[in-house]
This record gives structure tokens, C-alpha cells and sequence, in this order.
């Protein structure tokens, strides 16, 4: 029987500990931007394709 309220006590501190880290990347601006990163995507073959090119010795 302890060790089920072991375990409680555990999961309890655990997700106390979650929480924490949610609320401190909430406050230090993580989720601010949520559309750049879903446009960037569709550009990553373009910005691949320029850098191939620099990389190429021009003759």
C-alpha cells in the first residue's frame, strides 16, 4: 500500500515539474511565433537549391 502513494506522490511531482517547464517557455517567448515556421517549410527547397549553387565553381 506505501508503495501506491509512492508512486502518487511521484507522478504528482512529476507533472508539477511539467507544468513548470510549460509556464517557463510560455513566458520566455517560445510560442510567439507560430506561423514562421510553418511557411518556412515550403521555402526550404529554394533556399537549398541557392546554396548548392554558391557552393559550385564557376569555370
Amino acid at each position: 500500500m506505501t508503495i501506491i502513494f509512492f508512486l502518487i506522490a511521484c507522478s504528482v511531482l512529476l507533472a508539477l515539474l511539467f507544468l513548470g517547464a510549460f509556464f517557463w517557455a510560455h513566458n520566455s517567448g517560445q510560442n510567439k511565433d507560430l506561423y514562421t515556421p510553418s511557411v518556412r517549410i515550403l521555402f526550404d527547397d529554394e533556399l537549398r537549391e541557392e546554396n548548392e549553387e554558391e557552393k559550385k565553381p564557376q569555370i
